[in-house]
């Protein structure tokens, strides 16, 4: 039985995320070698209904149990969905879906299991891609930076860039272009800055129904309350040096900060928290970037761009001002990883995990009774 990947050349791979902001299931093809960005190919997406939604939520920080299994479940159902009429792909990276991150102590749970994936779609599926640089020592994210550097290449960076990726949680990769390859020291550093749009959307869910504020509308007529800003400011993490990475929820406290504020204050006053977390995490970069490029949802919300212009020294503007799809970042990410892992390079390394040195993440899952070379 042939179950090969060759070492050379390049491969279409197809990868898939589903983020903390829970809502629905990105996937992207991208053309590699595992060192160059060859080509993007198409893309997709498929929302989690109200009903899945709800399903997963009630399974966050979660580590077993009937609430794990039933998000996980969901989890493997929507990506069979959206990823079984890619016919045209040597192999898939599926990141699953993160329920709890507690590196130090447990662990980090992603679920979704890549060997019933690989069996649905009949393909190899790469997956599991955190627990080796935990078990290394690492914190396990964020895992997009050596992407990041491959896309700084694609982009013909020739001074240091940044990558700021808002999702439910933001992280931060600045990337040295004048490196050739990403593990090298001094090459990358990463972080995660801290929440991002996972608490505006957990309390506009709450108080109005609403799965986010669309456009910043509801945070655009309220007024920052400086007193909860500087309250979150003192959290001890903003001094943590990086590397460093963070739960869904580990600022849960941030819609108490907001809690007897009207709407539109909240709203304002968390778009605001997420900003700062940025300002605080650029003093952590060897110097000031060329730019800072945004990617995620919340670079459609134009008051935390705006904010993020105001209190960082560099320009800002999303991907897509040099070419790159700012909704399938992530996804592409893992189809990137998916050939890295399955030629045996690494995927992460001590100035992006602080992993104790460069590891390849990842498990490789083929499909039973079935011949395979790619």
């Amino acid at each position: 039985m042939k179950r090969a990947i060759e070492k050379t050349g390049t491969l279409t791979a197809l990868g898939a995320m589903s983020g903390t902001s829970l809502d629905g299931v990105d996937a992207a093809v991208v053309r590699t070698d595992g060192h160059r960005i060859e080509g993007f190919g198409r893309t997709s997406y498929r929302s989690y209904s109200a009903e899945e939604q709800a399903v997963l939520r009630a399974a966050l920080g979660q580590w077993s149990g009937e609430v794990v299994e039933a998000a996980t479940d969901v989890v493997e159902q929507a990506h069979l969905a959206l990823l079984e009429p890619y016919e045209e792909v040597d192999l898939v990276g599926f990141h699953g879906q993160t329920l709890a991150h507690a590196p130090r102590t447990k662990g980090t749970l992603q679920v979704g299991d890549g060997a019933w994936l690989s069996e649905a779609l009949g393909r190899p599926v790469v997956w599991d891609f955190r627990t080796a640089d935990v078990e290394l020592g690492g914190e396990g994210a964020p895992l997009a930076p050596f992407f990041h550097f491959a896309c700084a290449k694609h982009i013909h960076a020739a001074d240091p860039v940044a990558f700021l990726n808002l999702g439910g949680v933001g992280n931060l990769t600045y990337v040295d272009p004048s490196f050739e390859r990403p593990e090298e020291p001094g090459a990358l550093l990463a972080f995660d800055t801290g929440p991002a749009n996972a608490p505006l959307n957990d309390l506009l869910q709450a108080r109005r129904g609403l799965a986010f504020d669309k456009g910043g509308e509801i945070a655009r007529r309220g007024t920052v309350e400086q007193g909860a800003l500087e309250l979150f400011l003192a959290e001890p993490y903003f001094a943590k040096i990086p590397p460093k990475s963070l739960d869904r929820n580990d600022f849960s406290e941030m819609i108490a900060l907001v809690a007897e504020l009207n709407d539109a204050d909240a709203a304002a006053t968390l778009t605001a928290m997420c900003a700062a977390g940025v300002a605080e995490g650029m003093q952590h970069c060897p110097q000031p970037p060329a730019q800072v490029l945004v990617t995620g949802g919340g670079r459609h919300n134009p008051v935390l761009m705006q904010m993020l212009a105001v209190s960082l020294d560099c320009p800002v503007a999303p991907v897509e001002d040099v070419g790159l799809d700012g909704d399938m970042l992530e996804a592409q990410a893992f189809a990137y990883l998916a050939v890295r892992v399955a030629r045996g390079l690494p995927t992460s390394c001590p100035g992006t995990t602080g992993v104790r040195a460069a590891v390849g993440g990842g498990v490789v899952s083929w499909p039973k009774a079935t011949d395979i070379a790619v």
